[in-house]
């Protein structure tokens, strides 16, 4: 049985190209088009009109988000889903906002997920595409009654049949839709709701309507009413959002996907559509789950290994000849490592699921940078590196969790270090501007490029398209999230072949002086 909608499939590798011709094919879908080039793609869809488009992130012409910004100035109508590794979370999230992405998948998928949304995604088009279409009808009949009122009964009766004719379609749509659809105008107060959203709230439509969307949906960051106020000709998808049912009093997670229904009139109307998110809910919590216990299991024989080793290299069993120890050194250096990586993602894991909480104390920053700076110098010395500390104020203390803003300090500063070429130079710089402490660590180092930089702290960011890094990828991921719980900001300045200046501000952090606080 073949499936209507046209399909167009955008990776590089042509494994995963080969490996969708395969999958849709058995699943019915006959007008599929793969492309292993973007721009290629691109000149296919000037003359081609999809249904649903599919892009891998990370392509050597350009980048998924850059290819689907062009897919959506062609076609805004048009379902959108982007292939990610796990890393590429957060810009797939981000894309979400800024293409109006309608999901992302991560590699490697579940074929049965995938199909389930490649079907929704057309499905999501074309209902997209009809609400469109049926407003445009309806304004253009209002027109043509105006243009034609010498005639005004006649034409009354021709466009009365054709109405009813889209209103019916149009209501078979939304009746039969299997996502909640909810009409609200720009105060927020809803005006229509299909059944399956009566389903999710567990009222009947006399029971929603003029009611207010936050009397039903909720989050903790924010009030729908307060994004539609933004919300202009763009769509908006709002995550983390809670459905409440006040029979059940059972809380519901969903997605909402909200745009604009009547662009050219100033009393803004907006369309929802809600997604229940329950079972991709429960997916991600065992996921992160399975990285927690994954790597917390992994310590233990970690530790246990590099204990064994330092025994031995400490020549407890005796005395080594030069090619043991070189071994046995090797060995605790990989585990080491490998214990340094575990750590991280234990870190990365317990701020994303927010369960880690900050231990705030007042300490002498300038004391802490010190021990920071004391543990890098030899590795300075070792390449020649002027590396030094600016502080006119070596008494200054601030409140904040000692031990987190130290794994910042040694981060920044370690980074500064390796990327410095010999003889080069690394300055901290401690201040504060009243209650606001700000951090920096600059360098003269070879720099970083302009389009390499809003991805410098995200997750296992390694390096730049100049210079790859051997580490995690977590350690400015890690920082970010540190000084952004602190409720700080953390921020990059380059210029290429120059160098770089990684800053960090802590606002109301400093702790004020006896004199001081006496005055």
């Amino acid at each position: 049985m073949n499936i209507l909608g046209k399909i167009v499939v955008v990776d590089d590798e042509k494994i995963v190209t080969s490996a969708f011709k395969t999958l849709l094919k058995v699943e019915g879908f006959s007008d599929a088009h793969f492309f292993n080039n973007p721009e290629e793609a691109v000149d296919f869809l000037k003359t081609n009109t999809p249904d649903l488009v599919i892009s891998d992130f990370l392509m050597p012409q350009m980048n998924g988000l850059e290819f689907l910004s062009k897919v959506k100035e062609m076609y805004p109508e048009v379902s959108k889903i982007l292939l990610t590794g796990y890393a590429d979370k957060e810009n797939a999230i981000r894309a979400i906002n800024e293409i109006g992405l309608y999901r992302y998948i991560e590699k490697p998928w579940n074929n049965d997920d995938l199909i389930i949304n490649i079907k929704n995604g057309i499905e999501r088009s074309y209902l997209l595409s009809q609400l469109r279409e049926k407003i445009a009808e309806l304004e253009e009949a209002k027109k043509e009654l105006e243009k034609y009122s010498h005639n005004l009964e006649q034409i009354v009766e021709e466009r009365t049949a054709d109405l009813k004719q889209s209103n019916a379609k149009l209501e078979g749509i939304v009746n039969y839709c299997a996502d909640g659809i909810v009409i609200v105008n720009e105060d927020g107060i809803i005006e229509q709701v299909n059944p399956a959203c009566e389903n999710l709230i567990g009222l009947v439509n006399e029971k929603i309507v003029m009611s207010s969307i936050d009397d039903f949906l909720f989050s903790k960051k924010t009030f729908i009413s307060k994004e539609l106020h933004k919300l202009e000709t763009n769509e908006l998808l709002l995550r983390d959002f809670y459905i409440k049912n006040p029979l059940s009093s059972t809380e519901t997670p969903v997605d909402i996907s909200f745009a604009r229904i009547n662009p050219d009139n100033e009393f803004k109307r907006f369309v929802g559509v809600i997604r229940d998110v329950t079972e991709q809910k429960k997916s991600d919590k065992l996921r992160d789950d399975f990285i927690a216990t994954l790597t917390h299991d992994l310590r233990t024989p970690l530790l246990a290994a590099i204990q064994t080793l330092k025994f031995f290299l400490d020549g407890a069993l005796g005395e080594l000849d030069d090619k043991q120890r070189l071994l046995l050194s090797t060995m605790q250096k990989s585990n080491e490592d490998l214990l340094g990586l575990v750590n991280a993602l234990l870190e990365v894991y317990k701020y994303d699921a927010e369960k880690l909480t900050l231990t705030r104390t007042n300490f002498n920053i300038y004391n802490l940078t010190e021990q920071v700076y004391n543990e890098l110098k030899p590795l300075a010395l070792s390449k020649n590196i002027d590396f030094t500390i600016d502080c006119s104020d070596k008494e200054l203390e601030i409140n904040a969790d000692k031990s987190e803003i130290r794994r910042v300090i040694c981060n920044l500063c370690g980074n500064a270090i390796n990327y410095t070429q010999e003889n080069g130079k690394v300055v901290i710089t401690i201040k504060n501007e009243g209650n606001d402490f700000i951090f920096s660590v600059s360098d003269n180092g070879c720099g970083i490029p302009p389009e390499d930089i809003p991805n410098m702290f995200q997750r296992f960011s390694q390096g730049t398209s100049k210079k790859r890094s051997t580490g995690t990828g977590l350690g400015l991921y890690l920082s970010r999230q540190i000084i952004e719980t602190h409720g700080g900001k953390i921020w990059l300045e380059s210029t290429l072949n120059k160098g770089s200046e990684f800053s960090f501000l802590l606002t109301d952090t400093v702790v004020k002086k006896k004199e001081e606080s006496l005055v």
